[in-house]
């Protein structure tokens, strides 16, 4: 696999882990706690795979493999940091919505 393809791989799996948090957030909205489990556990997952490739990559580096840095590499690097901040603080507001959502009667 090519770095392009592997830095490719990092800002989907990244994209994937974003979309299922905010469809998570969105269902502690409708106050739909049953489904925010699964979502959570795929966004999880999806970060993972994300995580070890950039894990992977790391590793060359550090065993003297030269790895080029161009824009899409940085750019993979701030997707997945940035999907991390907003998974804390989806979650953080999932369980305040758990909270608050009954004392709206939702």
């Amino acid at each position: 696999m090519s770095i392009e393809e592997t830095i490719m791989y990092i800002i989907i799996y990244s994209g994937e882990a974003k979309g299922y948090l905010y469809e998570a957030l969105s269902k502690s909205k409708e106050g739909k706690y049953d489904e925010i489990d699964e979502l959570i556990e795929k966004a999880n997952e999806s970060i993972g795979k994300a995580h070890d490739i950039q894990t992977s990559m790391l590793q060359k580096e550090a065993s003297g493999e030269p790895i080029d840095v161009t824009i899409l590499f940085v750019h993979s690097q701030d997707h997945l940091m940035t999907t991390i901040s907003e998974k804390n603080l989806i979650l953080e507001i999932i369980e305040l919505r758990r909270l608050i959502n009954p004392l709206l009667g939702i």
